[in-house]
């Protein structure tokens, strides 16, 4: 009978191994990159602080002067600002018919697979 040395079954065992599931991953902890998009909530209000529906919200990157536009819904809430602005601080303002707001400012961060918002939501009061 013949006998294979033990000295190359643990190499070959790892190499079996290695191609199994796509590889041997190092943390499963970290959540895979999907292609949703992180967004901030920003409600508008009155000078009442009631939702004012239908308000235009300007979200402008400050370095880069990337624009996104919404308007708001009944509620005044908007979630159409999102992390496509891409990092760095981002100035926002409202207006609503001849109301504007004061403006605010948030901060993204980016990792590997995504940017997010500091704060992650934002209410602006339009000025009587």
């Amino acid at each position: 009978m013949f006998r294979h040395p033990a000295s190359w079954m643990l190499p070959l065992s790892l190499v079996c191994l290695a191609s199994c599931d796509g590889g041997i991953r190092a943390d499963r902890d970290t959540p895979a990159c999907t292609e949703v998009l992180i967004t901030l909530r920003v409600q508008v209000v009155d000078a009442r602080g009631l939702p004012a529906g239908d308000a235009t919200v300007s979200a402008t990157q400050l370095e880069t002067g990337n624009t996104i536009t919404s308007v708001t819904g009944p509620n005044g809430v908007t979630h159409a600002v999102n992390e496509q602005l891409g990092a760095g601080r981002v100035r926002l303002t409202a207006r609503s018919g001849s109301k504007t707001s004061d403006s605010a400012e948030v901060v993204w961060s980016c990792d590997e697979c995504h940017c997010y918002p500091a704060p992650d939501t934002v209410q602006l009061r339009l000025n009587p």
